[in-house]
């Protein structure tokens, strides 16, 4: 038996992914990166497993952004270049933990002082870019 998507949950986890998104926007040049590039990495996170609930898989393991992009371009050739866009945000810093915590950077270095040469306004045009493809593509479900 295939798999049931589930279109109403992941415009659920869309509507989240587009306010986190807002959220990153806010705090553009207020000397904090880190908040934005962590902002971002949820606002994708959560826009990532909307696509995938749209082809009714569940969501148990927690997995990687890239891994997730990879796999959804691997059912869906339409996402082909996802996974390097998810890989060119990390490799800026887009980090759930490295944004957060002081133990990902050397002594004394912290979150905040770690992400200052970010260019956080292509960080965001980039991700806006994902999320409107990942957005037609759930609308089109």
């Amino acid at each position: 038996m295939a798999p049931t998507p589930s279109i109403p949950e992941a415009q659920w986890w869309l509507r989240q992914a587009k306010s986190d998104l807002q959220a990153a926007h806010n705090d553009i040049r207020h000397c904090c990166p880190n908040w934005v590039l962590f902002k971002v990495h949820q606002a994708l996170e959560k826009a990532l497993v909307a696509a995938i609930l749209c082809h009714g898989e569940a969501f148990d393991v927690p997995m990687e952004l890239v891994g997730l992009a990879q796999w959804l371009e691997a059912v869906e050739p339409k996402l082909r270049g996802l996974a390097d866009e998810v890989k060119w945000l990390h490799g800026c810093g887009m980090d759930g933990k490295a944004t957060q915590y002081p133990s990902y950077h050397p002594f004394p270095i912290t979150p905040n002082e770690a992400f200052h040469s970010v260019d956080e306004e292509e960080v965001l045009k980039r991700v806006q870019g994902v999320l409107g493809r990942l957005q037609d593509h759930v609308g089109g479900m």
